[in-house]
């Protein structure tokens, strides 16, 4: 994954491994800089579980981190985004939670959303809505209305838990994407979870929602400025 981040333009500077207590893997970072310090924070899981590849839980929503850093390079940028490849999210959402645990108050406040890929490729784009902000849901369906890409509000809160629950624990607005019904859901942490699961057009699909979606919320979402800053967010023209 960190050749990945590389590939896309990520460098060294930018590029993170931070070590994770209790991991043997770090959580993998690349930051793309924006105009201001207000973060949107877009994260999956690489990590899997032994039956099956984990092909869709969770390549295929780790894969879209570093195609989505590279298309919101192009970006006028008002926002800095922070793509997150988490560890250990199999064994209780280790990663994640000790990400959220690192942030002082500052650092957690200048997060103005967090973008969840988990299990995404199975089938058309999901969205869970029951733990979804809702203003991250309404400007999801308007970017999917206005690109006619496919997209249905879909829980899946019942069958499993993802990385967005360590920042909405902490107040942070967040989305998860996936592909889960009750027919997919049965490729799961089984064998049948390979390639031969994965549903490119779909997956295309979801991709082109995402970086819509993405620099859609760079120009619609406030800029969180420093605590204790009078100073008012910058004016920039739309990408």
């Amino acid at each position: 994954m960190k050749t990945c981040f590389s590939d896309a333009g990520c460098s060294a500077g930018d590029l993170e491994l931070q070590p994770v207590k209790h991991a043997n893997v770090p959580n993998i970072i690349c930051t793309v800089r924006g105009a201001t310090e207000s973060v949107i924070l877009v994260g999956a899981h690489f990590d899997h579980v032994a039956h099956g590849l984990g092909v869709i839980d969770n390549w295929t929503g780790a894969s879209l981190l570093p195609s989505l850093a590279e298309t919101v390079r192009s970006l006028n940028r008002r926002h800095t985004f922070v793509f997150v490849g988490f560890t250990d999210e199999e064994r209780g959402l280790v990663g994640s939670y000790f990400y959220v645990s690192q942030l002082d108050g500052e650092a957690l406040s200048r997060i103005v959303a967090m973008i969840n890929f988990d299990s995404v490729g199975a089938g058309p784009t999901e969205v869970e809505h029951s733990t979804g902000d809702a203003n991250l849901l309404q400007k999801l369906g308007n970017v999917a209305g206005s690109t006619k890409l496919p997209l249905t509000f879909m829980d899946a809160d019942q069958v499993g838990t993802s990385d967005f629950l360590a920042f909405r624990s902490k107040g942070v607005p967040t989305l998860l994407f996936h592909s889960l019904t009750q027919e997919t859901l049965k490729l799961l942490h089984r064998s049948a979870d390979n390639y031969q699961a994965l549903k490119m057009d779909d997956y295309r699909d979801t991709y082109r929602l995402a970086a819509a979606f993405l620099a859609y919320l760079d120009v619609t979402l406030d800029v969180r400025p420093r605590l204790g800053s009078d100073s008012p967010p910058p004016t920039l023209k739309r990408p």
